[in-house]
């Protein structure tokens, strides 16, 4: 007798080899971005250092990749003029993160607010508009006249940063909604705390994860505006203490410093995205 292969059991052989084949592409493609990416980094550092070594570029004005990565190791080992280098590092990390918590928090707030709310929108939103278009970069030397050269004045710049990234994506999101949504959990007798928590912040959860990426960065350019307008510690002020003294090479470290430090951030920002919206797929070609 020959054996007979249930239907299930092919089904079942197809789904896994399929996903094996998902699995695969995935794998390479991933490989294939992170080729494109460091030879895009290798092109551009390189090219800057060959420039610099042919004088072509004056290392003056403009320094070179070899020469920052001295620096940086340098003050690793042996610290700034202005003191050990993780003191500045985890001064200017503390008022980031706080300036992005407290931002995150209040936009999230104040977007559920106006976003279900059409009184407080109408009443709100012109001003918000307003304050929106602000340049608030300049606020800097207002919040240190206010709160001093300590840490409020950068958090307090930090957060009028961030707020209002947060606060856009939160309110459209909010109005994205599927009303049907809401209607049925009503129906289901939900009330207003449920509602919040288990239908509208889930379902604006896509939007306001979203602004979680920009809005790290806005608070990395609060906390360094600020210490670089009037500080004592931090990598702001140590940009502001090489610009001073004509040291291009300290400025690029420091930002060297930062990029690295936003590119950590928005990966675990990304991480926390996946973790929350795995459902949602976002196709790669």
């Amino acid at each position: 007798m020959s054996n007979l292969i249930s239907p299930g059991s092919t089904a079942s052989v197809e789904e896994v080899s399929r996903r094996s084949e998902m699995r695969a592409k995935a794998v390479k493609r991933r490989f294939r971005n992170l080729a494109l990416q460091a030879a895009v980094f290798v092109l551009v550092v390189g090219s800057w250092q060959l420039l610099a070594d042919w004088k072509i570029i004056d290392p003056f004005f403009f320094s070179s990749p070899k020469v920052i990565l001295l620096q940086i190791a340098d003050w690793f080992q042996n610290g700034t003029s202005q003191g050990p280098l993780y003191i500045h590092f985890l001064v200017t990390f503390e008022e980031t993160i706080i300036s992005f918590v407290l931002g995150v928090i209040l936009g999230v707030i104040a977007g559920y607010a106006l976003g279900m709310s059409e009184v407080l929108s109408v009443i709100f939103g012109p001003y918000i508009q307003m304050l929106n278009a602000l340049p608030r970069v300049v606020l800097a030397p207002i919040f240190i006249l206010w709160l001093g050269l300590d840490m409020s004045s950068k958090v307090a710049l930090g957060v009028t940063l961030t707020f209002f990234v947060v606060f856009f994506n939160a309110f459209q999101g909010v109005r994205e909604v599927d009303r049907n949504l809401v209607n049925n959990a009503l129906l289901l007798g939900a009330n207003k705390k449920q509602l919040a928590f288990h239908v509208i912040i889930p379902s604006a959860l896509t939007w306001i994860l979203s602004s979680l990426h920009s809005s790290f960065g806005f608070a990395l350019v609060g906390a360094v505006v600020g210490e670089f307008i009037g500080a004592t510690k931090g990598l702001g002020f140590l940009i502001s203490q090489a610009q001073g003294a004509f040291d291009t090479t300290g400025v690029f470290a420091a930002m060297v410093l930062l990029s690295v430090t936003a590119l950590i951030a928005d990966w675990a920002v990304g991480c926390l995205e996946k973790r929350f919206i795995a459902w949602r797929h976002v196709k790669q070609e």
